[in-house]
């Protein structure tokens, strides 16, 4: 154990750091000294979603360790630009705290505000002027690529209609979320793939919106849907099982005839 590091009952946040540290310094372990930022990206993503599975899951204990999962990476992202004197961890907490006050006059300031709508409002104009935004068009590039797409595109669709570039309602958005469907339904009778492609990205685009107007969010309601038809199968597979139905020999008829089965069950149940 290194000579400078203290075992406690109970660590605090400067802790984190020396360990962090340790791990990364000239004896500390093999594996972390060998990370850099890409190295360990996917690290940062997983971190992220095994966070909001514990939030889903309401697993506060859960949720207390994978929280400190994803602020291990925030450390571990840190140390690296330490060991580069670009900046520390100090920096970055910094960074935050004064992002927060600036984006909160109506606490910090002398701004009035009456309702959590038009701190919304104030939010993003003063996130557009701090980042030097000068047009709609780049608060809309500004949201990041690497984003889940129905979420990218969620954002994008809400800072257009911030901008003024929306749909009355949700009959405009309906209307052009049939209209993209009749254009797939074109493109695939035509043969043409990277049509059918394109036309394939506007229908998921167009869904999107009216999901926006319903305040139905894209994202979790595609996967409310994915675990539902999860749901379904295993009932469909189990049913099959029960009355000797290869499902890979099965028509589509009869497949259907166990689907609606498996619905009815389950909405029994």
């Amino acid at each position: 154990m290194p000579q400078d590091f203290e075992r406690k009952d109970r660590y605090k946040m400067e802790d984190l750091i020396k360990i962090m540290e340790v791990l990364r310094g000239e004896n500390g372990c093999p594996w972390d000294r060998e990370q850099d930022h890409h190295s360990i990206r996917k690290n940062f993503l997983e971190e992220t979603y095994e966070v909001l599975e514990a939030i889903d899951n309401e697993d506060p204990k859960l949720l207390r360790e994978e929280l400190g999962d994803v602020l291990l990476q925030v450390v571990f992202h840190a140390r690296m630009e330490e060991e580069q004197g670009r900046f520390d961890f100090d920096d970055v907490a910094n960074d935050i705290c004064q992002k927060l006050i600036i984006r909160h006059p109506h606490i910090f300031g002398d701004i009035k505000v009456s309702s959590a709508g038009q701190v919304l409002v104030n939010w993003d104009k003063i996130k557009q002027a701090t980042k030097g935004q000068k047009t709609a068009t780049e608060t809309l590039e500004n949201v990041p690529k690497v984003l889940p797409a129905l979420m990218r595109a969620g954002k994008v669709q809400q800072r257009a209609a911030r901008a003024g570039f929306d749909y009355d309602g949700v009959t405009g958005a309906l209307a052009d979320l049939k209209s993209e469907i009749a254009e797939l339904e074109e493109a695939i009778a035509k043969g043409e793939k990277a049509q059918c492609r394109e036309e394939m990205g506007d229908l998921f685009f167009a869904a999107v919106n009216v999901s926006r107007f319903l305040d139905a969010d894209a994202e979790e309601t595609l996967s409310e849907a994915t675990d539902k038809f999860i749901r379904r199968f295993a009932v469909v597979e189990q049913l099959a099982k029960q009355n000797g139905v290869d499902m890979k020999q099965s028509d589509l008829a009869q497949l259907d005839v166990l689907w609606k089965e498996a619905k009815k069950q389950l909405s029994n149940g």
